[in-house]
Parts: C-alpha cells; structure tokens; sequence
C-alpha cells in the first residue's frame, strides 16, 4: 500500500483536529468512528475511504476548499464545484445578491469573497467610495484595506481606535479558525498600518457625544454630511454545494440612530423637479 498520500492526509486531518481543540477521541465520536481507526489514519497506517474523509471534514466545520484539498490528497476527486459568479449555473446566485442589495437600499450593503474582497455593492455603498484613491480600489477594494489604511475612512472614523482593534481581532479569528494564507497575509498587513494616535478620535463639534447603545463598536465616521453611526450584520448562504458560494458573504450596514437613518434616505432620494 502507498502510505505517502495517507501520510499526507492524516497530517492534515492532525492539524485541522488541534486547530478545533478536539482529542482524537472527540473528532471519532462526532464521525462515529473509533479513536483507533482515527489515529491510524493521522499516522498514516490506514487509508481513509472519501465518506470516512466527507464525514470528519463536517465534523471539523472544514470549509469547503479545504475539503476538496483533504480529497485531493487521499487521490479522491474533489467533492465540490469551483464556479465563477459569472457562470449561468451561478445565475440565481447572482439574482439573489441583486434582489438584496436593492432591497436594503438606502442603506449601503456589499458582497465580499473569503478575503473581505469587494465583489459587488449597492448605491448606497457610494458613501464609503468616494474620495479613495486608486491604490485602494484596484484591483478589487478590500473590506479590511478600506477601513484600516491610512488613505481610507481611518482618518474619517472617530472611534478608528475601537474599530481598528475590532477589526484586527476578527480577521485574526477567521486566521486561526481557516488557516486560510492569503487571510494570513492580509492580517500581518494591515497590522502593519500605523495605529491611530489615541484610543478616539475628536467628534465634530456640532455634534453631540454618542450615547450608550446596544452595539459596542458602531461605526462612526464623519462624512461631509455629518457624523453617521452604523453597525453591520453579516449573511450567507445556507447549505452551499460550491466553493465559491460557500465563501461568499453579504455584509449589510443600518444606521444606528436617527440622524443617519433621515441623512441615508435623503442622500438616495431621487432630486425634486426644477423650479
């Protein structure tokens, strides 16, 4: 029997285990396996069928690209398609998003990719948009990139302390719970970004202090129109078949008081007639 490729697979299935914190006893539970055929597969000993594969990668909430990786190494074919959005078996994927940006107008909404890569938005998102510099935009904007850097709403955020150790401890979550590199990456850089001079930033002052809410770090950015205070929801798709929709994401911005929620919905109203 080949043992390399096993070998390589149970490497793998070890280090997904110790990065959910189960005991091979744990995982073979969950898999309704025994801890002995477990550690057979991890040392290399035994070869793992695909639903033996299948069942632990559920177990270990393993995404979906990682599962086909898992697979690939037992030289198993991989499990789950790998589409573009622009692909017509992705077409009432991409009539969803549609329906759901529009819906959520006059408040800004966006699709992201694994690495919080902008894909798609609506009108609304306009707000954040405008006055980036192209280095920030091209070639797609990044979630992380446009909130944190120096040339992006960092300077505009008047709790940019608060948020940016918000952000910082999210994306690093999403680091250990994937191992995704590229996530990694984009973790050390953004860490590198000069951290802002104090724990807040001065409001306007025309504008009254915020009061205690039911979010702990709203985002609060000033903006020509004045201070807008929101905070975001997150949604995904439910039982994904596809890599690329299981990696997607929706996030969905509301005004958390009602100077933003009346300052959105004149900014989306269309213009009156002229006199």
């Amino acid at each position: 029997m080949d043992v390399e490729q096993p070998s390589r697979v149970g490497a793998l299935l070890r280090d997904w285990r110790r990065r959910r914190r189960f005991s091979q006893l744990d995982l073979a539970l969950l898999a309704e396996t025994s801890a002995r055929h477990l550690s057979c597969v991890e040392t290399g000993r035994a070869r793992p069928s695909r639903t033996m594969l299948l069942r632990l990668s559920t177990a270990l909430e393993i995404p979906l690209r990682e599962r086909n990786t898992l697979l690939l190494a037992a030289d198993y074919a991989p499990a789950y398609r790998e589409s573009s959005l622009d692909d017509q078996y992705m077409a009432s994927v991409r009539s969803a998003l549609d329906a759901m940006l529009a819906a959520h107008e006059p408040y800004p909404a966006v699709v992201v990719d694994r690495c919080w890569n902008v894909l798609t938005g609506n009108d609304a998102m306009s707000l954040f948009m405008d006055g980036i510099p192209s280095h920030l935009l091209e070639p797609a904007p990044n979630v992380f990139r446009l909130a944190l850097h120096p040339d992006g709403l960092a300077p505009h955020m008047v709790n940019i302390g608060e948020v940016r150790s918000l952000f910082l401890e999210r994306l690093l979550r999403q680091v250990n719970a994937t191992g995704d590199p590229e996530l990694r990456a984009l973790h050390e850089e953004v860490c590198r970004y000069p951290a802002p001079a104090g724990e807040e930033a001065v409001a306007e002052p025309d504008v009254p202090a915020s009061q205690p809410g039911p979010i702990q770090v709203p985002l609060r950015i000033r903006t020509p129109h004045g201070e807008l205070s929101m905070f975001t929801t997150m949604a995904t798709f439910g039982a994904p078949a596809d890599v690329t929709l299981s990696e997607l994401a929706i996030e969905l911005f509301y005004p958390l008081d009602e100077f933003t929620t009346k300052t959105l919905r004149e900014l989306a109203a269309p213009p009156g007639p002229e006199n």
